[in-house]
């Protein structure tokens, strides 16, 4: 299939890759001067044209603009897509309305979201095959061309609801953004407890947590003074927070709040305990 890619970033470069080692054939790049780098380093000879020109003789579009910009995108190559060409957005929580000036002009519109982090080309093209994507479509032609091409590029498929994409991608922030946040906080504050370089120390710690989360899942992989409803060491924590990194301790409160309640659930502590530990949180509020 002839692929033109409009906005090459990290996740369209990576997937323009494997499309090519898969057969595909890549006719045309458009972007901006970072675009322009990538393309002549990972697709050399691909030529690299305006958005508009970039799409006129492709079977497929590949749109990876920043979400907010894949309406005005849509409406910039709409007048020179061929009838009946595939129109695929990479965004996970954008909707397929963001790409109806391209179903106006009788194009097949989805969309791929690869649940992978790409932090740059090389670990996506590494990461890509036998991670999950998430493909969205208005029929049954559309997500069969959506999990063929996830296909092509070593990747799993599964359908996503175009209404559920909110969710799904809320969901995928937690799973990754927020971890990373989270590992920053503890790298600050290991930092503060007189760790100079804390990733290496806690390293084996977060492996292991993140390992037993798979594994287990995240309720049986849960410990802390949360879990074991120990009102003392949060009180203690919060006290040394309040202190020394004030900044935290909402986020501290939250999350024991989450954590607290994710035991109760799963039957780990007592009502009683978590009455006081809700007393402890109520005092940081």
């Amino acid at each position: 299939m002839d692929v033109a890619v409009v906005g090459a970033g990290r996740v369209g470069t990576a997937l323009a890759v494997l499309l090519a080692r898969a057969g595909h054939r890549l006719v045309a790049v458009s972007g901006r001067d970072a675009t322009r780098t990538r393309t002549e380093k990972f697709l050399p000879g691909v030529p690299f044209l305006p958005s508009a020109d970039a799409v006129r003789s492709a079977k497929l579009v590949l749109v990876g603009v920043p979400d907010d910009a894949i309406e005005r995108t849509s409406e910039e190559i709409a007048g020179g897509l061929d009838a009946g060409a595939g129109v695929a957005h990479l965004s996970g929580s954008a909707p397929l309305s963001a790409l109806d000036a391209a179903t106006n002009a009788g194009a097949r519109v989805l969309s791929l979201h690869p649940l992978q982090t790409f932090p740059d080309v090389e670990r996506g093209l590494e990461r890509l095959p036998e991670s999950y994507m998430a493909v969205t479509a208005t029929d049954e032609d559309g997500y069969r061309l959506g999990e063929g091409l996830a296909s092509d590029v070593g990747a799993r498929s599964f359908r996503l609801p175009d209404e559920r994409k909110p969710m799904y991608h809320a969901a995928a922030v937690f799973a990754s953004n927020y971890l990373a946040v989270t590992q920053r906080v503890a790298e600050l504050l290991f930092v503060l407890a007189g760790i100079e370089e804390p990733v290496p120390v806690f390293a084996p710690l977060a492996r292991s947590t993140l390992e037993n989360v798979i594994e287990l899942g995240p309720a049986e992989a849960l410990t802390g003074p949360a879990a074991r409803g120990d009102a003392g060491t949060i009180r203690r924590n919060l006290e040394a927070l309040g202190t020394e990194a004030p900044h935290s301790v909402p986020a501290y409160v939250e999350l024991a709040r989450a954590a607290i309640h994710l035991a109760a659930a799963d039957g780990k502590i007592s009502d009683q305990a978590m009455e006081r530990v809700e007393e402890v949180l109520a005092e940081w509020r």
